[in-house]
């Protein structure tokens, strides 16, 4: 059965992960390596520590290794839950963060009705997480997170501004498919899933790795209305 109000779902679309998990379980450590400056990351981080209530609960949605977002949290007595496709980022995030509890599992399980209910959250962060996803499901995954969230909850989240939908570019050895949108047309999206943007920063960023190209990184701190 179709989605309400012309909407598109999850049983409309043809998930494929194919290679992407793959690829961050053969990357491993090398991520931290060819990206060693997160400036944005680490201040959103911090914003969302300053925002909440001690001992908070935040989802660290596409965790990767769990540095620097899911030990900072963590050392700020918040609760991190962790969640990455990929089993090699998810063996190394629960290594660098020990007290954070780490899942490997799609963004699509945690989708009302899907297959894994870890409960509400005070915030959610995904850090160049939904760039993996193709343009269709980008809109999915917010959805997903707004139903995650506690009402008011908070969201930061980052992109690359890129106009491409599952497009293939090397990625420090591998292979993989990314997606983006440029600065208006994100915020469109984001809005369009019911979050107020609250906040938002830019950088220019060159990565440490050879075949990874500069880039602008999108930061956004939003709201969920009720």
């Amino acid at each position: 059965m179709n989605s309400p109000a012309g909407k598109l779902g999850y049983e409309d679309i043809r998930l494929d992960r194919t290679g992407q998990a793959e690829a961050f379980d053969v990357i491993g450590n090398r991520y931290d390596e060819a990206f060693p400056h997160k400036e944005g990351q680490i201040a959103s981080a911090e914003w969302l520590i300053a925002s909440l209530p001690p001992g908070a609960r935040v989802l660290d949605l596409g965790c990767g290794t769990g540095i620097p977002t899911a030990r900072r949290l963590a050392e700020a007595g918040c609760e991190v839950v962790g969640v990455d496709l990929s089993a090699g980022m998810v063996a190394l995030a629960r290594e660098h963060v020990p007290t954070g509890v780490f899942h490997q599992a799609d963004i699509a399980d945690l989708r009302p009705g899907g297959p894994r209910d870890l409960g509400r959250f005070d915030a959610v962060a995904a850090f160049f997480s939904l760039l993996m996803l193709p343009r269709a499901e980008i809109p999915l995954a917010l959805r997903t997170v707004h139903h995650v969230l506690v009402p008011e909850g908070l969201f930061v989240l980052s992109m690359v501004e890129a106009d491409v939908d599952d497009f293939s570019i090397p990625f420090i050895g591998s292979t993989i498919r990314v997606s983006g949108y440029l600065r208006d047309e994100l915020r469109e999206v984001v809005e369009a899933a019911d979050f107020e943007i609250v906040d938002e920063s830019s950088y220019t960023y060159a990565p440490a790795s050879a075949d990874v190209q500069p880039e602008v990184q999108i930061f956004l701190r939003c709201r969920r209305r009720t």
